[in-house]
């Protein structure tokens, strides 16, 4: 009992698609999410927290080893099996004597290794009604909703533990990821509600080639679907789409599907009624695919909530570290867009908040850079076990035990008791690789400091060429995040920035050379 005591619990969740955009407790959020809020009240919220590669398997893989998408070896959703047989954070927590178990969404087409316990949604899983793969081979349709679903299992494995040893448990939900279908009761909030657009909605895309070639604008018909996205949906319809949308509508029961048919019956006879074109078609699709998000985060908020009750209940809160963070950022209407996968900010940037165990005396803001590649050495190092030096991330804990007032409060004042590490990271790295593929975001890498953004985007090096038609892309990009936070004008070869350009290309070669990625050398061949 007393090693479980010594050391911390880490409950870990992980939210997919989930963005700081809304979060109340990140301000500016049309919505309310008071359980997360408390995390952030009682804890600490990043400020700065990013990601290595804004894909879903691949954040998870980056996640899981603390290194970057070339070293690990999982660069995109669409080709490859991550590798179960390599160096992970939990087969090491193991070796520290750590219980290890995840529930929910896996999405690396792999079987788990280094668990004593999963049980994890079939692909990208159902909101409804989900499949889940057990342990011992067999797979079974759930009941019910599957945000609730897997806090009831995460809170089952917890009952069941064995209590003499401490334990790391991921809780990896399918929310808030595409199609956003609701529970059930939460089916008409936000109705009566109008989001605002952002400021930067009707982005035109001028002077960024990649941003212009993408297929995730919610203007675009073929991009956002009017019936698989926005369910507006009347019997006789026989697209693809609006087949694979009643495939997920028709896993709820016969009563449940009447409920839920009923409320958007209702929707989709108006709108046919008084059909829509140009800015107000558009418009009215952002405006349903904000209700139906901001639904589905609801359930969310409230499960995290259930999580936390457990704990206190239980007497585990104030030794257990509990972590809150989506595997990347999204669009929430900024550019005109939804999904993730470019180094924007709001893809970019993933929310991360904390609420630390006894003798982490940490509150309030944290402004230093951190990525996903930092969470394995983190876990480790709180855990007391030995961090590999093939682990590409850093451990957060130096940020975790300064004493001080909140950040916010000691702002520019150098008395301030709350100081940055020495030898903390200044710009992080980026790369993502998927292209051809699904939203023809091409692929890119960059460095983003705390001022500054420097990001190219690059063509294929490989023998698979572009299939699609498109030309072939070769621009740099650099954004002043200072003057233009919302990423609208390109300075890349304006004369005012040149020594900045010089400077960022000098940095981005270092962290390219000093995290191995062959990248830059293979494009100059």
């Amino acid at each position: 009992m007393a090693m479980a005591q010594s050391r911390p619990n880490i409950v870990y969740i992980m939210t997919d698609d989930h963005t700081a955009q809304m979060m109340s407790c990140y301000g500016q959020s049309p919505i309310q999410t008071p359980n997360l809020d408390r995390l952030a009240r009682e804890g600490v919220r990043f400020t700065n927290s990013f990601v290595a590669n804004s894909l879903s398997g691949p954040s998870r893989a980056c996640m899981l080893t603390g290194k970057l998408s070339h070293k690990n070896g999982f660069t995109n959703n669409e080709h490859g099996i991550f590798d179960g047989s390599q160096q992970t954070m939990p087969k090491l927590m193991q070796q520290a004597g750590y219980q290890t178990a995840i529930v929910g969404k896996w999405h690396l087409v792999s079987t788990p290794t280094g668990f004593d316990h999963w049980d994890i949604l079939e692909g990208q899983g159902e909101y409804y009604n989900p499949t889940f793969l057990h342990q011992d081979g067999t797979q079974s349709r759930e009941q019910g909703y599957c945000t609730d679903i897997i806090t009831d299992k995460a809170i089952q494995w917890m009952e069941g533990r064995d209590r003499q040893k401490p334990f790391i448990l991921l809780v990896h939900h399918k929310a808030c990821h595409r199609d956003w279908l609701p529970d059930l009761k939460d089916i008409h909030e936000f109705e009566n509600q109008t989001f605002p657009l952002p400021q930067n909605f009707w982005d035109t895309w001028q002077g960024r080639q990649a941003a212009q070639d993408q297929e995730m604008s919610i203007s675009s018909a073929h991009d956002m679907d009017i019936i698989y996205d926005n369910k507006i949906y009347l019997p006789g319809d026989t697209s693809r789409l609006s087949q694979l949308y009643l495939d997920y509508v028709n896993r709820l029961s016969p009563a449940d599907r009447q409920t839920y048919f009923q409320f958007h019956d209702s929707l989709s006879r108006a709108f046919k009624a008084h059909p829509l074109t140009g800015r107000q078609l558009t418009e009215y699709k952002f405006q349903r695919y904000m209700r139906d998000y901001a639904k589905v985060t609801k359930s969310l908020d409230e499960n995290v909530g259930r999580l936390m009750q457990y704990l206190e209940d239980n007497g585990l809160l104030d030794n257990t570290l509990v972590v809150y963070t989506s595997d990347q950022g999204f669009y929430m209407g900024e550019h005109g867009w939804f999904d993730k996968r470019f180094m924007y900010e709001e893809s970019l940037n993933t929310p991360l908040l904390m609420r630390l165990p006894q003798g982490y005396a940490r509150r309030g803001l944290i402004d230093e850079m951190v990525q996903n590649i930092d969470y394995a050495p983190t876990f480790l190092e709180m855990a007391g076990a030995p961090i590999p030096k093939d682990i590409q991330g850093q451990s957060m804990v130096p940020l975790l035990k300064e004493s001080g007032k909140m950040k916010e409060l000691k702002k520019g004042n150098k008395s301030s008791n709350v100081s940055i590490p020495p030898h903390w990271r200044t710009a992080i790295y980026y790369h993502y690789y998927e292209y051809p593929a699904e939203h023809m975001v091409r692929r890119h890498y960059g460095i983003r400091t705390q001022r500054y953004k420097l990001i190219h985007f690059y063509p294929h090096t490989t023998a698979a060429q572009d299939t699609t038609g498109r030309r072939p892309i070769d621009q740099w990009e650099l954004y002043d995040l200072q003057t233009d936070p919302s990423e609208m004008h390109n300075r890349y070869g304006d004369p005012a920035y040149r020594k900045v350009q010089k400077q960022l290309h000098k940095r981005l070669r270092q962290l390219q050379r000093h995290y191995d990625d062959p990248i830059e050398q293979e494009l100059r061949h």
